[in-house]
């Protein structure tokens, strides 16, 4: 009888919802940033997204932005902390001092609420939401009441999630998001990273200035990132902190991580709403990396490009938007 359920319980100390169904378990870590912090294939001793270890629950809550699939609100870079929109311009605070940005927003590190967990005889959930409004810490920088509601779903077919967020105010409010995901290479405990090659949905390539925000051009496609939209290429090839454009391939968005020594594909397939794709390895450091999708373009309110092109788009008040996406393996 396959074991199908949703416990609250602790992960080294930290408040956390335990899905499990069949061969998967997962971890959810509401009070910091509603992270989804561990997928795991138990049956092959497969860890897919990276944990942190025993003892390093301080480096994690200090940086939850390199562990488990970290919500940015807003994501990536803003020049000089400015954020304009709709003829008013907004101040976050400069955290980046190396590039004198703002970076990665304000829910990867916010305590989320537990709205619902749960079990039934297909899959188990549980559904975590931020309400922002006067009295959250991000209103100060974004003046805006809206929702974001994520809902991570386990079953024989994966990991699945649902994004959902609603402008609960009166004006009209910038809807701009990705996540941080920190994918684990080699994720079986039996390879190694050479073993591994990944392959994404990319179109061409953004030049980024000095400070790591986009030009507005794009740069030729070097013969390995050919390859990354191909066949694919091992993912430590180089030093990778590049931004590109989503192009979707049969259909779907999506990064194809696989273990050539095991024949075992990691599929995160991702809505096709993220236009735009982040692919972040830690300075070529063998153990994970973090392909990133995004709604839009780094420094999105600052380049003059067309609004849709760059994903710079709004919610008018009472309005909707969601996406989904998938961890599976084949």
């Amino acid at each position: 009888m396959t074991q199908i359920k949703a416990y609250e319980g602790m992960f080294q100390g930290e408040p956390a919802v335990f899905l499990q169904a069949g061969k998967y378990e997962a971890v959810m870590l509401p009070g910091v940033g509603g992270n989804l912090i561990s997928f795991r294939d138990t049956e092959s001793g497969y860890r897919i997204l990276r944990e942190p270890a025993e003892g390093e629950m301080e480096a994690f809550r200090n940086n939850p932005g390199v562990y488990g699939i970290p919500v940015l609100f807003p994501p990536n870079r803003y020049e000089d902390g400015l954020f304009p929109w709709k003829g008013e311009v907004y101040r976050f605070p400069v955290n980046e001092e190396a590039t004198g940005n703002h970076l990665h927003g304000f829910l990867h590190k916010a305590n989320w609420q537990v709205e619902d967990y749960g079990q039934s005889k297909l899959e188990s959930y549980v559904t975590v939401k931020a309400v922002v409004d006067e009295h959250h810490e991000a209103y100060q920088y974004l003046p805006f009441r809206f929702t974001v509601r994520l809902k991570y779903t386990l079953s024989e077919n994966g990991l699945s999630q649902h994004l959902f967020v609603r402008n609960d105010g009166d004006k009209e409010m910038p809807c701009l998001l990705a996540f941080h995901t920190a994918v684990n290479a080699p994720f079986a405990p039996e390879s190694e990273a050479r073993d591994y090659k990944v392959k994404l949905t990319i179109g061409e390539r953004w030049q980024l200035s000095d400070r790591m925000l986009p030009t507005g051009s794009y740069q030729p496609l070097t013969k390995e990132e050919l390859q990354l939209k191909g066949e694919g290429l091992y993912p430590f090839y180089a030093s990778m902190d590049n931004h590109y454009t989503a192009v979707p391939q049969n259909g779907r968005n999506r990064m194809e991580l696989t273990d050539e020594k095991l024949g075992a594909t990691l599929v995160y397939d991702v809505g096709t709403s993220y236009k735009q794709w982040m692919i972040w390895n830690n300075g070529a450091t063998e153990g994970f990396f973090c392909p990133e999708p995004q709604i839009n373009l780094v420094n999105a309110p600052k380049v003059n490009l067309p609004e849709d092109e760059i994903g710079l788009f709004g919610l008018a008040p009472g309005e909707i938007w969601e996406e989904t996406a998938r961890f599976y393996l084949k």
